[in-house]
């Protein structure tokens, strides 16, 4: 296996309450698919769930980079959800699941973390060696 790109990204977790307080509904629907947005308004405490989520989608992004034709990627083509387990996953869709699915072998892997502060996300590329 062969790592091609790498992302990382940080939130802070008061930037998520104030996007929350300002924009509740617009930021939400826009940013979230409809299983993020459930998943965190679930939480007991939205604002950290909603901030590593969108840490994720960047580091994501980030990663995605390293392949020319995902400039055009969005937020809800990038989904971040948990296994039964609790294991943080990233579902592609639309232009994202595009460019993916044109490299055979090609996986995204995501690990998330937070604190009451701020919220971080790391992800990582990798392709299958063919040789």
């Amino acid at each position: 296996m062969a790592v091609i790109g790498l992302g990382i990204d940080v939130v802070d977790i008061t930037r998520a309450e104030a996007m929350l307080a300002a924009h509740r509904k617009r930021v939400l629907t826009r940013l979230l698919t409809s299983g993020e947005l459930s998943y965190v308004l679930s939480m007991s405490h939205p604002p950290r769930h909603l901030a590593v989520r969108l840490a994720a989608k960047e580091a994501v992004y980030k990663a995605l980079q390293s392949l020319p034709e995902a400039r055009g990627i969005g937020w809800r083509e990038i989904e971040v959800r948990r296994t039964q387990h609790g294991r943080p996953e990233v579902d592609l869709h639309g232009l994202a699941a595009e460019v993916v699915a044109r490299r055979p072998g090609l996986r995204v892997h995501v690990s998330l973390t937070h604190s009451d502060l701020s919220a971080v996300a790391v992800a990582i590329l990798e392709v299958l060696d063919s040789s």
